[in-house]
């Protein structure tokens, strides 16, 4: 099962809308009118139903065939006269809005074979944001990457608007209109969420592509960073946030915790980011679907971290969708659920100049002109980072806790048939990220709700998650019910995945003073030797030790290549 076949039922999503607002989102396309003499009544419309297999059997039955099957939404476009929209009416309860037209002005696109097809943003529903003149416009998105590359399609938005405020170099603390990108990730990356180029059935590569953005560099050709420069750069957005309107910062990189996520000081920086009003969007890391493998700034409890799906190279066959074998899973060392969302980040096509790194050293995945196929968390970050333009632009009164608990509330959670969950929250999170749902959502208070990130930056108080593992060596979320126990599988509980077992004596691997008898002890071999230990105390609370390695030049790289998947 995929993952739009198995998400949440889309009855419940359209129950969703109905309290939200009462009605879909307009979707912009055509209607029709005859010659000035003659009205011919009919109009286009988007209807949904419950009962989506009845609809069709309906509208057969009246002689008329949709022109869109929009199944994403339970619903389709069709044209239908007055009389035919009321004898759908009589046959079933329907909800129905008109189909109308938008048109960009001064935009054309020719044929170009080379091209691969635009197919992300109908994928997290951006498309359908699209119509209703929604494009991302008036926020800046900050990519702290290897820098960016002005290639055509980043330079302007839509309406020939220049929306590139150029680079921040972090390593030699410059400013410049165009910086330098030896790499390729940076690029790649920016252009998924605000490429305004069209492929070759006029359709926007961009999930935001009327969205300004900003480069800040702090990776060498390589992908690799200290933290200074990258704290550097997180400071230098603080600076300019309101000259430029940033919004968004995009982080696809990671490197191992070597501390509890207060202690580190990029996740400090990151921290004040979020608490200043940026919205900080991380990917989860390409470590695999072992737990624990979210490293910083992933393990962050406020930010959104994303983890990857991918449509195993059928775009629009929902049937065989899944959560990338590479992604990493959670929980973090304090007990947090992550990933929050997964997107779309399998063999992504995104900008990449020819003579770039990546593309040197892979070139078997370039195109020859402008388009790169690759793939990691790195790429569903930036497909999340252009759905948080798109519900600023929609909203700028937005807070991050608030765009945080949206992005949740609105996900599709990948289920199976009986409604049990495919995949445990601590590989997909909520699910797989909406942007039509999420800007119907009126969640607004689900996220970091019993967390203060200003006590937490102050080191008045720290906390922890609501994971924890059971008898039987299995995480699970606490007073949740048993969909949210990760049964992980026999080949995870062994060699260098998770060790578990009852300790009741053995100093060496627990401190028998703060320890009962009872404690469940397991090991986890990260790079270090971690230990990891429950304290059965009155509140039955979930404390995670670690023995964190201290470097004394932490370096930190974006996220490791993968072949496309």
């Amino acid at each position: 099962m995929g993952i739009k076949m198995l998400f949440t039922s889309k009855v419940n999503k359209v129950k969703l809308l109905s309290v939200c607002s009462g009605l879909f989102l307009v979707v912009l396309l055509m209607g029709f009118k005859a010659s000035s003499n003659t009205v011919v009544d009919v109009q286009s419309y988007i209807i949904s139903a419950k009962n989506y297999a009845l609809l069709k059997s309906n509208l057969k039955a009246l002689g008329v065939k949709p022109s869109h099957e929009l199944t994403i939404i339970d619903s389709v476009a069709v044209e239908l006269t007055q009389e035919q929209l009321k004898a759908l009416q009589n046959k079933q309860k329907i909800k129905f809005t008109t189909n109308r037209k938008v048109e960009l002005s001064g935009l054309a696109y020719g044929q170009r074979r080379w091209q691969p097809k635009s197919v992300v943003t109908e994928q997290v529903d951006a498309t359908y944001v699209h119509y209703s003149g929604n494009y991302g416009g008036g926020v800046t998105i900050g990519f702290l990457d290897t820098g960016l590359d002005q290639l055509p399609g980043m330079s302007t938005d839509l309406n020939g608007r220049d929306k590139a405020w150029g680079t921040y170099d972090a390593i030699n603390d410059t400013v410049s209109n165009d910086g330098i990108e030896e790499s390729g990730h940076g690029t790649h990356v920016a252009s998924i969420a605000v490429n305004s180029d069209f492929d070759s059935n006029g359709q926007i590569y961009g999930v935001a592509p009327n969205a300004a953005h900003v480069g800040i560099k702090a990776f060498d050709a390589e992908g690799k960073a200290t933290y200074a420069d990258v704290i550097r750069g997180i400071g230098w957005a603080l600076q300019v946030k309101e000259q430029i309107n940033l919004r968004v910062l995009n982080m696809s990189f990671g490197g191992p915790a070597r501390s509890n996520y207060w202690d580190d000081p990029l996740n400090k920086a990151v921290m004040k980011a979020w608490q200043a009003g940026i919205v900080v969007v991380a990917s989860a890391g390409n470590k695999g679907s072992d737990p624990m493998t979210i490293g910083v700034p992933g393990n962050v409890p406020y930010i959104i971290t994303v983890g990857a799906m991918t449509d195993d190279y059928t775009a629009f066959n929902y049937s065989d969708d899944k959560v990338a074998s590479f992604s990493s899973a959670g929980p973090t060392p304090e007990g947090f659920v992550k990933p929050d969302v997964i997107a779309p980040g399998g063999h992504i096509s995104g900008l990449m100049s020819f003579d770039s790194q990546i593309a040197t050293e892979h070139p078997e995945y370039h195109d020859g002109g402008r388009y790169f196929e690759m793939s990691g968390t790195s790429q569903a970050a930036a497909v999340v980072s252009g759905v948080v333009a798109l519900l600023l632009t929609d909203n700028p009164a937005l807070t991050p806790d608030q765009v945080k608990c949206k992005l949740m509330a609105s996900a599709y959670s990948a289920n199976n048939e009986d409604g049990t969950k495919r995949y445990s929250v601590f590989q997909q999170g909520a699910g797989l990220v909406s942007a039509y749902y999420a800007l119907a959502s009126e969640a607004d208070s689900c996220a970091n709700s019993n967390l203060d990130i200003a006590k937490d930056l102050n080191d008045e108080e720290h906390f922890y998650g609501p994971a924890n593992i059971n008898d039987e060596g299995n995480f699970y979320v606490e007073g949740l019910g048993d969909e949210y126990v990760w049964k992980l599988e026999e080949g995870q509980l062994s060699g260098d995945a998770l060790i578990w077992k009852f300790d009741f004596n053995d100093s060496t691997m627990a401190n028998q003073d703060n320890a009962s008898t009872n404690a469940l002890i397991w090991k986890f071999d990260f790079e270090t030797d971690a230990l990891i230990w429950k304290f059965n105390f009155e509140t039955d609370a979930l404390i995670w030790k670690f023995n964190f390695e201290e470097n004394a030049i932490a370096t930190i790289n974006v996220n490791n290549w993968v072949d496309p998947q």
